[in-house]
């Protein structure tokens, strides 16, 4: 018995000591840190980036591109014609050498005019989907802030359910303890005791289900917060009461126009109608005309010259320019094929539109629906709770001094457990979907 009492102590300790080293984190907090260090947000936003880049592409592409090369040969000819004329770059030498050189030096200039505009409307293409990157990073941002709110309410309810559980342990702790003196003097049955005893045990399992749900919940919110470290972690709230519960519901309806108004998923679909549209444009720019400018300087110089280097490369300097015109004529279908995939294409973005904002109304209706509905419940359970508590109590009362059964005072334990555990439910889902449908309309939480 001392061994075990030594060890309780140590585990209380223990268990003070970490409670009291472990960093608070409310939900804005929460929230905050998941927005600045989730991966799966950290990868949208790399994405945003990369469409950034073909932004910068595609508008670079709309400018004059500029190479310039050199072409460096060395040739043997073991046999030379003396007296034969040869071409050397674009030059005429009269005498060969057994072993020559040659090099060419060129600058050159293209330029598409005019393609259908094709590339102006791929650079609006790249802008649009650099857009809808950033509303999809939006989207994520706003997924991970739903299941930390989810998540944190969970811990919530779980910390709070604890409480009901540990009170309901100590209640039949206590009557475990009386039951053993009504046996000892031959009030009780050892039969009733032994019930006694399982509700106490069953109430120590409720006690070990609930940590492990606070547990459980933590973790999954540890790993949207990617915290990895072994910090002991709190969750704080202000504490919250019946007034708070019980607000004004907003109008559904409200609520949705406000969300069609700001989701992101919905003016992401909305852009991708809009690139629908310059899909089409470019595809139907297949069957016009490509008009290109084109500017080069060249020269050259040879081993078998008897010039100097640089008088080489001044006499052989040549200055080019010239356009090309490409007319399709037939494409083996290719245009009309592409036209007609960009018009299903942007068939299928409405559809998509429509989808989106038939699911959001859908998931805002449901959160609608929850919160008036265990706004209710909460209502009529804190008036059921109120009386199983009274009850219970008279109950326990009038078991110590032996005027009722044990079937009775279980029977009043599980109604008063029944409504706590109600009222507990009903006024945690009712905050957490008033503070989805706030989400929803605001865009905070």
């Amino acid at each position: 018995m001392n061994i075990y009492r030594i060890v309780l102590t140590a585990t209380l300790i223990g268990t003070a000591t970490l409670s009291a080293e472990a960093r608070p984190w409310t939900l804005r907090q929460c929230i905050d840190y998941a927005l600045e260090n989730n991966i799966t947000l950290q990868k949208s936003r790399v994405q945003k980036q990369s469409a950034t880049e073909d932004v910068l592409e595609s508008k670079a592409a709309l400018l004059p591109s500029l190479t310039a090369s050199t072409n460096q040969n060395m040739t043997f000819n073991p046999w030379p014609q003396t007296g034969r004329a040869i071409v050397a770059g674009d030059q005429v030498q009269a005498s060969v050498d057994k072993v020559y050189y040659n090099g060419t030096y060129a600058l050159n200039a293209n330029w598409t005019v005019w393609n259908g505009n094709v590339n102006r409307d791929r650079n609006k293409a790249n802008k649009l989907a650099e857009q809808q990157a950033d509303l999809a990073t939006a989207e994520t941002a706003n997924s991970i802030q739903e299941q930390i709110a989810q998540l944190y309410v969970q811990i919530l309810y779980s910390l709070e359910a604890k409480k009901v559980s540990q009170a309901a342990l100590s209640t039949s702790q206590k009557n475990e303890e009386r039951g053993q003196e009504f046996v000892k003097a031959g009030k009780m049955s050892k039969a009733d005791l032994a019930q006694l005893t399982a509700q106490r045990a069953q109430d120590q399992y409720s006690v070990v289900q609930a940590e492990s749900n606070i547990r459980e919940y933590t973790r999954q919110l540890r790993q949207l917060l990617q915290l990895t470290d072994g910090e002991a972690f709190e969750v704080v709230a202000d504490e919250i009461d019946d007034q708070t519960v019980l607000q004004q519901i907003p109008a559904l309806q409200n609520v949705y126009n406000s969300a069609l108004a700001t989701r992101p998923e919905i003016k992401n679909a909305q852009l991708g109608i809009q690139a629908s549209a310059l899909d089409i444009k470019m595809a139907k720019a297949g069957k016009m005309p490509t008009i290109g400018l084109s500017a080069g300087l060249t020269t050259n110089t040879t081993s078998m010259s008897n010039n100097a280097w640089g008088t080489q490369i001044k006499n052989n300097f040549n200055i080019g320019a010239g356009f090309t015109v490409s007319i399709p004529l037939l494409d083996q279908r290719k245009t009309k094929t592409a036209v007609n995939k960009a018009q299903l294409q942007r068939i299928n973005y409405e559809l998509e539109l429509k989808d989106k904002q038939t699911q959001l109304y859908s998931t805002i209706e449901n959160y609608w629906i929850q919160a008036s509905t265990n706004q209710s419940m909460f209502k009529a359970a804190k008036v059921s709770t109120e009386s199983a508590v009274t009850s219970y109590e008279l109950l326990s009362e009038q078991f110590r001094l032996g005027l009722k059964n044990i079937v009775e005072l279980l029977t009043g334990r599980d109604n008063m457990l029944k409504a706590q555990q109600s009222e507990l439910q009903s006024k945690y889902l009712t905050m957490l979907n008033l503070n989805m449908l706030n989400f929803y309309q605001n865009g905070k939480l």
